[in-house]
């Protein structure tokens, strides 16, 4: 507990330094809110990355989906990399740059309502963004505040309160460029972290081989499988027509997400932006391939941890490193 709650007061001392450190930097609404469109390759698809693979990937998604289709719930972290990452950076990236900077455009409703001339559409897009972030908003920090919970053994209250007044803090401190480089920062810790967590999952549950064995031996409970084994470490799982709803949905729905597209907004050039997919794409192969591939063992965590007082699944409680069989944190 000792070495725990070090590592988190120095990562929350981090957050506030570059928030004043980036402070200076914001000195008019353009450098607040695009960093000067200056930001840097690295940065831009590290933000890019951990806005797309927060803990709604770590815990929730990763969780339910891999407990639903077993090892083949990682088609859709493959489909998240290529389709959400590497075809929207190719796709939107340079585009967006141009258009934006040239429109003079610093939002995505500030976008619309230049390109079309209406105040009108500009009212509706920042409606639109308001009104259906609040649940995306509401879903991160339920993600954040389980694992805090969790390895804590703090309320479920006062983590989302404190995680939301430190966010809060180091944004209106230093901008857009706080978040980037803090989003750089998390993004390292999430690449060491996913393949600490894979490494601990599988070492205790024997190894990788002792653990598709395992997970072999179960059967399925989709019933156009008829019960049979072996279905959730197969190559297209109990249900691969669902699971391929499942990467479109969740690979093309970025594209149109305000904080995803603000970060081509803000990158520096184009050279950047080809630089930026490559690092983007890489860094989702890893996180969100990583992480549902993970979630693919979640079957072998099943235990009361994971049912609510209603006999229901707490799909939340099924990724694997939140498992109170698994305290990996």
């Amino acid at each position: 507990m000792l070495a725990k709650t070090g590592f988190l007061l120095v990562f929350f001392v981090s957050m506030m330094a570059v928030g004043i450190y980036s402070r200076k930097h914001a000195t008019n609404v353009n450098d607040f809110v695009l960093g000067g469109r200056s930001v840097g390759p690295w940065l831009t698809a590290f933000a890019y990355g951990t806005s797309y693979f927060s803990a709604v990937v770590f815990v929730g998604y990763a969780g339910q989906f891999g407990y639903k289709y077993g090892i083949a719930a990682t088609w859709i972290g493959i489909g998240n990399a290529f389709i959400g990452s590497l075809m929207a950076w190719v796709i939107l990236g340079r585009r967006t740059r141009v258009m934006s900077k040239h429109l003079s455009a610093a939002t995505m409703p500030d976008y619309f309502g230049k390109r079309y001339d209406s105040a009108g559409i500009r009212m509706a897009a920042a409606a639109i963004s308001f009104v259906f972030l609040i649940p995306y908003t509401a879903s991160v920090y339920n993600g954040l505040s389980r694992l805090f919970g969790m390895a804590f053994d703090l309320p479920y209250g006062l983590c989302v309160v404190v995680m939301a007044a430190l966010t809060g803090v180091y944004v209106i401190l230093g901008g857009y460029m706080a978040t980037a480089i803090n989003d750089f920062i998390q993004g390292i810790i999430m690449l060491i972290g996913i393949v600490a967590v894979i490494t601990a999952v599988l070492n205790g549950q024997g190894g990788f081989y002792e653990a598709m064995a395992q997970l072999s031996r179960m059967e399925s409970d989709v019933p156009a499988t008829l019960g049979q084994q072996g279905v959730f470490t197969s190559f297209f799982g109990p249900d691969f027509p669902n699971l391929m709803g499942v990467v479109i949905l969740t690979s093309l729905g970025t594209w149109g997400l305000p904080q995803m597209v603000h970060k081509f907004y803000a990158i520096k050039d184009e050279r950047a932006i080809k630089y930026g997919t490559v690092i983007s794409t890489l860094f989702a192969v890893v996180v969100a391939g990583g992480c549902y591939f993970l979630g693919g063992f979640a079957r072998l965590f099943d235990g009361p941890a994971i049912y609510g007082a209603d006999g229901s699944i707490v799909y939340d409680a099924t990724f694997p490193g939140c498992s109170h069989r698994c305290r990996i944190f």
